[in-house]
């Protein structure tokens, strides 16, 4: 922290000199034709901004922070022309504070001729694509047949990422050795090798998806923890994207990939580096012992890890915890089967037909954190205001006994059955989804059941936002709203999908707002890479990219910092660490025909 404020002084020292030579030349700026000094109040107002990250870390808010730039920009707001650069007329400034601040800085720069090669931090080597074709690498949790959302989605993103055909793309799963794979894959399923795992997986998606996908699937040494249940890397992650490929990183859960890493930062291997926020983790480590502790911690640990190795981070709700250089939008659709089974149902209701012939079901994992206790204390409470609502239930999973137990112990209604595939034939026939689940972030059978047309009944919830916009979504703020959103399900009947709301559900639509959310469209634009233009008054403006830059450098320092305490084996066991994960094993190294880790990394001195 203290070696990136010193850098940020120095910056601005630089820009100061800058100023008094250009005084000391231009005598007399107002009838000059060339760009005027940057001004005291300027050079503060860059100040405040370049030491936004370190305020922060003081308690001073952003917003805060903007209105001291305005402020101090102020003074310059009747100064409103500014000399082009390829010549002598006068464009107008943005009207934003901080765009003209930027336009200012660079235009003073530009006219000193001071370049600024990059600071402390920045890799001067790192990649640039030989041809026009750009390569994505998606890095993901879980593999199938893992049947989770970071399995499945990342899956999908990659299929439909490269069905574009513009650009590479390559989906690192983690591999598992076989006693771990007993304990994660269903139905005592296990591979032998990689590639017979991904033969699996591409038959499983060219069934669902209905051509065939163009792209690579890598495999990275990861390892089971079974109290949290989810998969842990083991070694640097990053090692297994060739250098000739590290281009654009896209990490799914980027704070779960992180929380051990120890390895190759990964902004310094890529040009581009996009987290997908998928898991609530603080909903689910708040319902542990000593919970709100862990969450203080764990919330803390997730701000860093993504500020240090993310460029851009999408939250697919605002269920999930608020980080740095975030925003929310759903990159998620549905699988094309669902839209199939959607319009089938439109069309039998134009028909006249009864596209429904049973009730209400619930379908996920059977464990508590799932909806499951929502749900039994809802049925409980109104038992009476229900009498004769059955509910089908689908699942399996560790709770399974305990949550068949309760319920029998309340006498609820409740049938369950065996879990299955939410696109198997025997659920078509339903005509209401319940789902009162509070630890999802974006249920993707939520949206599964809205796109083969039935009503879906859930809490008004941030996780649910992005479905209240479909008329058969009925949500419910207390317990009562629920047993009147039941009955209401139950009295009547689903309104057909229009094409609009099936094409937002898909996922040809998830990947353009997942382009365009984030920027993608403008990296993967090689006429937008390198520079931003601010138009004018008809006339463009260069801002420069690689104007001094203290969040970078900050950035930076909480990188090194993380990358020191995981390299301490004692600390990394202290935070819930599995033994021996900073590096991968000798299993590892047989199944994936790896060098042995002291071979790959050697390690001299510390």
């Amino acid at each position: 922290m203290i070696i990136s404020c010193v850098h940020s002084f120095n910056n601005v020292r630089s820009l100061i000199l800058s100023t008094f030579l250009q005084k000391a030349i231009h005598k007399e700026p107002q009838e000059s034709k060339e760009v005027p000094p940057l001004d005291v109040p300027e050079l503060l107002a860059y100040l405040v901004r370049q030491s936004e990250p370190f305020l922060d870390q003081l308690g001073v808010r952003k917003d805060v922070c903007d209105k001291i730039v305005e402020s101090l920009c102020s003074s310059r707001k009747n100064q409103l022309l500014l000399p082009s650069l390829s010549s002598g007329e006068s464009t107008l400034l943005d009207e934003n504070a901080n765009d003209e601040l930027d336009l200012r800085i660079a235009s003073v720069l530009q006219s000193t001729g001071h370049c600024y090669d990059g600071g402390f931090w920045t890799d001067l080597s790192k990649h640039h694509p030989s041809d026009r074709k750009r390569h994505v690498a998606i890095v993901t949790t879980a593999s199938l047949p893992w049947m989770t959302g970071t399995a499945v989605n990342p899956l999908y993103r990659a299929a439909y990422l490269a069905k574009s055909e513009k650009q590479n793309v390559t989906l690192l799963v983690p591999w598992l050795c076989k006693s771990d794979q007993e304990l994660v894959y269903p139905n005592n399923l296990t591979f032998t090798s990689p590639e017979e795992q991904e033969n699996y997986i591409r038959n499983w998606l060219e069934e669902r998806i209905g051509f065939k996908a163009d792209f690579k699937i890598s495999f990275y040494p990861g390892k089971f923890a079974k109290e949290r249940r989810s998969i842990i890397p083991a070694g640097d992650t990053s090692q297994f994207i060739p250098s000739k490929d590290a281009d654009i990183a896209i990490l799914e859960e980027p704070e779960h990939l992180n929380w051990y890493h120890h390895g190759k930062r990964w902004t310094t291997k890529f040009n581009h580096v996009v987290g997908v926020v998928h898991t609530n983790y603080l909903e689910y480590i708040k319902r542990e012992k000593n919970g709100a502790l862990q969450a203080f911690f764990v919330k803390h640990i997730n701000n860093l890890v993504t500020r240090a190795y993310c460029h851009k981070v999408l939250r697919l709700s605002a269920a999930t915890q608020d980080l740095p250089k975030s925003v929310i939008c759903n990159v998620h659709g549905v699988n094309p089967k669902f839209l199939k089974i959607g319009e089938k149902v439109a069309a039998e209701s134009e028909l006249g037909q009864q596209a429904f012939s049973k009730g209400a079901y619930f379908l996920g994992k059977m464990v508590w954190a799932k909806g499951y206790k929502e749900l039994i204390d809802l049925l409980a409470k109104h038992k009476n205001d229900l009498d004769g609502f059955n509910l089908d239930v689908f699942g399996n999973g560790e709770d399974a006994n305990e949550v068949q137990t309760t319920a029998k112990r309340l006498d609820l209604n409740l049938n369950f059955l065996k879990g299955r595939d939410h696109a198997d034939d025997s659920l078509h026939g339903y005509k209401v989804f319940i789902n009162p689940s509070l630890s999802d972030v974006l249920c993707t059978a939520t949206a599964e059941a809205l796109a083969m047309g039935k009503f879906v009944v859930c809490a008004d919830h941030p996780s649910n936002e992005y479905f209240r916009s479909f008329p058969n979504c009925l949500t419910y703020k207390t317990s009562e709203d629920f047993v009147a959103r039941v009955k209401e399900a139950l009295a009547n009947e689903p309104h057909p999908l229009t094409p609009e709301q099936i094409y937002n559900l898909s996922w040809e639509a998830a990947t353009q707002r997942f382009m365009q959310y984030s920027e993608l469209d403008r990296v993967l634009d090689p006429e937008k890479d390198d520079v931003k233009l601010s138009k004018t008054n008809g006339r463009s403006i260069t801002k420069a990219v690689s104007t001094p830059n203290m969040s970078e450098m900050v950035d930076g320092g909480l990188a090194f910092a993380h990358y020191c305490l995981t390299g301490n084996e004692l600390l990394r066991l202290c935070t819930g660490a599995i033994p021996g994960t900073r590096d991968y094993d000798k299993q590892h190294c047989k199944d994936l025909h790896l060098l042995p880790p002291q071979v790959e990394n050697p390690i001299y001195g510390w």
